[in-house]
This record gives structure tokens, C-alpha cells and sequence, in this order.
């Protein structure tokens, strides 16, 4: 599964680290100068250099628009309209979009709705809303509970996973992939995780 990242900054960056960490082999990262790689030169900072290592293991090169092609999942983290209709269409199968710019995304979910198996966006006015109010009370409330040191890749993981199996699997479907900021279910199952891993971990007090 290929997956293309557009924005190298926080969240772009810890995305890519978290999804190499959970076994996503092959993730490009974007930026305004296009794919991250080890051989690039230009505006690559330490941050990118740690990028580069961590991801696009077949050092493609290019632009945001063709390092799509033949791609599963596009994650947006930068801005608005830097992907079109047919950047979509050259994506592989049944693609996974996540326009995530707020509050104008990476392309108008209109014209995306079409040519996806599955959105996702900032917004509240379409299905499926990335919020990071789904994770920080929770994640916020674990540590606390357990008077953690630190947070690790595991808590990560396990605040990601509590997110993803709030919904049951005869709830699952293309417009309801992750619950709704309004699920009182979340926070109290985020909390619970997060501290369990924080205590397996060796981060509790």
C-alpha cells in the first residue's frame, strides 16, 4: 500500500514517523519542492533529512501530482487545492483521501466524492471530521492517571486504536470510519489505553 503525504511539517511529519513505525513500508512525503528523498538536495533541513530516512524507500522523485500515481492513500496536511479531480483519477483503485486542511482542504470534497472509496476532512459539515479533539482529552487524561514520564510510540498506538475500535464493526462503512467528537465513548477509551500502555511501557509512576 503506497501511501503519499502532502505538508513535511509537524503533522506531516509525525504522521509518516507514526505510520513507518506501524509497518507502512512505502509513505512520500510532499512538500512545496516536492518528494522527500535521500538524494535531495534543496530545502532539506535535519527534520526533512529524518524524513527522508524514514520513508520513500524507492527514493521517487517528482512533483505532489505524479508521486500520486499508483497510490492507495493521500493524506493532506498542508493546504488547499494542491491536488485535483485528475491527480485522483491516476490514484490506484478505490482510493483513500484525507483532505485534512482546515478550512479549505487539499481539494473541494465535491470534486473528490466522486473518483474515493472513502473521505476524510477537517470539516464538520462532511462525514468523517479528523479531529484532533478525538485524541488529546483522552490521551491528556491517561497520562495524568498514571503520572506518566514521558510518551512513547506505544501510547501512539494504542490512543490510535482506541480511536479506530470505539466504532464496531457493523457500524463500519464509508462515511463512518472514525466516531464523531460528540462519542462520550472516546475520551473514557483513549484514557484507558493510553495509560495501560504507559504502565506496560514502563512510563507510569
Amino acid at each position: 500500500m503506497r501511501v503519499v503525504i502532502s505538508g513535511a511539517g509537524a503533522a506531516g511529519a509525525a504522521t509518516a514517523f507514526m505510520l513507518a513505525g506501524y509497518g507502512v513500508k512505502d509513505t512520500i512525503v510532499c512538500d512545496r519542492t516536492g518528494a522527500i528523498h535521500e538524494k535531495r538536495k534543496r530545502h532539506m533541513d535535519k527534520y526533512k533529512k529524518l524524513l527522508a530516512k524514514a520513508t520513500n524507500p524507492r527514493s521517487v522523485t517528482g512533483s505532489l501530482s505524479s508521486t500520486l500515481e499508483g497510490a492507495k492513500v493521500f493524506i493532506g496536511l498542508s493546504g488547499p487545492n494542491v491536488i485535483t479531480a485528475e491527480d485522483i483519477k491516476t490514484m490506484a483503485k478505490e482510493p483513500v483521501v484525507f483532505a485534512l486542511a482546515n478550512p479549505d482542504p487539499e481539494i473541494s470534497p465535491e470534486d473528490a466524492l466522486p473518483l474515493v472509496r472513502v473521505l476524510a476532512t477537517g470539516r464538520s459539515d462532511y462525514p468523517n471530521q479528523i479531529n484532533n479533539m478525538l485524541s488529546f482529552p483522552g490521551i491528556f487524561r491517561g497520562l495524568l492517571d498514571v503520572r506518566a514520564h514521558g510518551v512513547n510510540e506505544q501510547i501512539k498506538f494504542a490512543a490510535a486504536n482506541a480511536i479506530a475500535y470505539t466504532i464496531d464493526d457493523d457500524e463500519l462503512h464509508e462515511d463512518y470510519i472514525i466516531p464523531s467528537i460528540f462519542d462520550k465513548k472516546v475520551v473514557s477509551a483513549v484514557a484507558h489505553a493510553v495509560a495501560d500502555a504507559a504502565r506496560k511501557t514502563g512510563l507510569a509512576s
